[in-house]
């Protein structure tokens, strides 16, 4: 009698089977649905294996390596699941080197898995060997090399237990050919724990009582959340904490939709292109308190300068992120769900609202010098943020927005309204040009019931425009909001502002996106009208199906506040 895949996953049975099966049913296992991934000569038996378990996972062809991993990471970033995608040995394995760094620093859970040729070959730069281990381990959290068969299940079980667990990131397998051929009897089991790694730091409960009499003593309070939050799935227990001490709370740009954007407490973006209200009272709070962040060099400004009235509370799970730009006075390491969760009984109730009113007073200046200017312009040019502003009105704050890198990015962040957390998928410390189309595809597969929008420049679009194949493929539902300004705009405001207005290779020659959108099936419009731009809007999001809307905006516009290279904080500019 023919087995039933049901009966072949039974782990209470072990099964012989070839090295590339074993990868597929370790994924199964572990309860991948959606692969991403290109083929080629070194993983050609896993996907010779991926055949006959269409069923059970759905394998995603991208039209090049570096789509895939972005796509990966905006599924793990939507869904809040591990991202999985395959890729060759040589070229096909160091084309996902960009997204693993990326999502090493952004601290996506990813597992990669890559073929490699025949063992007795490694070291001999045969055809398409690259030492890929080597190369990716500065960007991964862990990687291996498996040259024996029966050796998967167990890199495996770990890569999905280091990829997500403690502080995620992206793990990398690498498998050679002949450990892909090689059979032996199966056996699967999950990995729970690996010697000598500590996923989950104990929590220390005298330095939560620490943190707690700083914060119940504070009268200038400020807490910075990051996207620890978000991955600790904290987010109710961090609304709780700061609404019982009425604690003003800035986001950095990975944290963006942790907190609802209209929640009373929510002071604005913090960083480079933030508000300027938590921007300039950083440097006033008495206490700061960094929940799930790491202080990044875009966020603090010159280190010299920033915060150094205050006391610092650090909540992080990371030991490695306490003290690293920034001392702390009370450091408490743990996830950050289960120390909120400690912390709030030792919170005494407080509204601090003369404090607050200070954010607020400061808000009403960033509106009348910058915001009202930029999302609600009488006359000239189309300006990104107006289009934000029509964007908000559609979607209520209830879609998934994709970003790319630079001009509109920022001003994506700053007027995006958000009421759900995983919200904002961006690239944030590596800054990846080519991020937004592939993991917009991504986080769409990972949330199909959510609206996506990607959000892109001209110049990041052409850098990965050949995932529109993808799409036309999958036919996946991404609305792309193309934010046309004929330059590399964010490198141009750096040149216009710094280098008196030299614009040395920064402004772009288009082709024609209707024509290209067309090529692959995909509905578009383009317009360069105000009193077109809202009917525009809404016809975009209501298409049935994928649809690009370009909208042609200043040339010349610039993104502010800004806080200039080298410059405290506090002296952000507002023009």
């Amino acid at each position: 009698m023919e087995l039933t895949k049901i009966q072949e996953f039974d782990l209470n049975r072990t099964t012989m089977v070839t090295g590339s099966e074993a990868v597929v049913k370790c994924l199964v296992e572990e309860g991948v649905d959606i692969i991403f991934g290109y083929p080629g000569g070194a993983i050609m038996p896993v996907y010779d294996a991926l055949y006959d378990y269409q069923n059970e996972v759905k394998h995603i062809l991208t039209r090049h390596e570096q789509g895939a991993i972005h796509a990966a990471q905006g599924y793990a970033r939507s869904s809040g699941r591990v991202g999985v995608c395959l890729a060759t040995s040589g070229p096909g394995a160091t084309n996902l080197i960009t997204g693993i760094a990326d999502a090493q620093i952004d601290s996506t859970p990813l597992v990669c898995i890559t073929g490699q040729v025949h063992s007795h070959l490694l070291g001999t730069d045969a055809f398409q060997e690259t030492d890929v281990v080597g190369i990716s381990m500065p960007v991964t959290k862990w990687n291996c090399q498996v040259t024996k068969a029966e050796d998967i299940p167990a890199a495996i079980a770990k890569a999905f237990y280091v990829a997500q667990s403690g502080r995620p990131g992206p793990v990398l397998v690498d498998i050679t050919k002949d450990a892909q051929f090689g059979e032996f009897e199966f056996e699967y089991e999950k990995c729970q724990q690996v010697r000598s790694y500590v996923a989950k730091p104990i929590i220390n409960k005298d330095k939560l009582k620490e943190a707690a009499e700083l914060i119940n003593q504070a009268k200038k309070p400020l807490v910075v959340f990051g996207q620890g939050v978000i991955l600790a799935r904290a987010e109710e227990e961090f609304k709780t904490v700061i609404e019982k001490a009425g604690l003003p709370s800035a986001w950095t740009i990975m944290g963006s939709s942790a907190l609802p954007t209209n929640h009373d407490l929510n002071v604005g973006m913090l960083g480079m292109h933030g508000n300027y209200a938590p921007n300039v009272l950083t440097n006033q709070c008495d206490v700061l308190i960094a929940v799930g962040m790491r202080f990044d060099d875009r966020v603090t400004g010159n280190l010299e300068k920033y915060a150094k009235q205050a006391k610092v509370v650090h909540f992080e799970i990371d030991p490695a992120e306490i003290d690293k730009n920034v001392n702390t006075d009370v450091a408490v390491l743990g996830d950050c769900k289960e120390s909120l969760s400690l912390l709030l009984p030792l919170l005494k109730e407080n509204n601090h609202a003369n404090w607050l009113n200070e954010f607020y007073r400061l808000r009403d200046v960033e509106l009348s010098k910058v915001i009202n200017a930029e999302t609600n312009p009488k006359s000239g040019e189309l300006t990104m943020g107006e289009v934000m502003r029509r964007v908000n009105t559609h979607t209520e704050g209830k879609a998934i927005v994709v970003t790319d890198v630079g001009q509109h990015q920022m001003i994506a962040c700053r007027y995006a309204e958000f009421q759900q957390s995983k919200s904002m998928i961006t690239s944030g410390g590596l800054g990846t040009m080519g991020f937004c189309l592939p993991a917009a595809i991504g986080a769409k597969m990972g949330m199909p019931k959510k609206q996506v929008i990607a959000v892109v420049g001209d110049g990041g679009f052409q850098m990965t425009i050949q995932e529109l194949g993808t799409i036309f493929q999958t036919k996946v539902e991404v609305k792309i909001l193309l934010l046309n300004n004929q330059f590399l705009g964010m490198v141009r405001q750096w040149q216009d502002l710094f280098f008196d207005k030299r614009y040395s290779a920064t402004e772009m020659v288009n082709p024609d996106f209707q024509t290209i959108a067309k090529g692959y099936g995909i509905a578009s419009k383009q317009i360069k009208e105000r009193e077109l731009l809202n009917d525009a809007i809404k016809e975009m999001i209501e298409h049935k199906g994928s649809y690009l809307l370009e909208v042609m905006v200043g040339k010349e516009n610039n993104v502010f506040p800004m806080v200039p290279t080298g410059c405290s904080v506090s002296d952000i500019r507002l023009e």
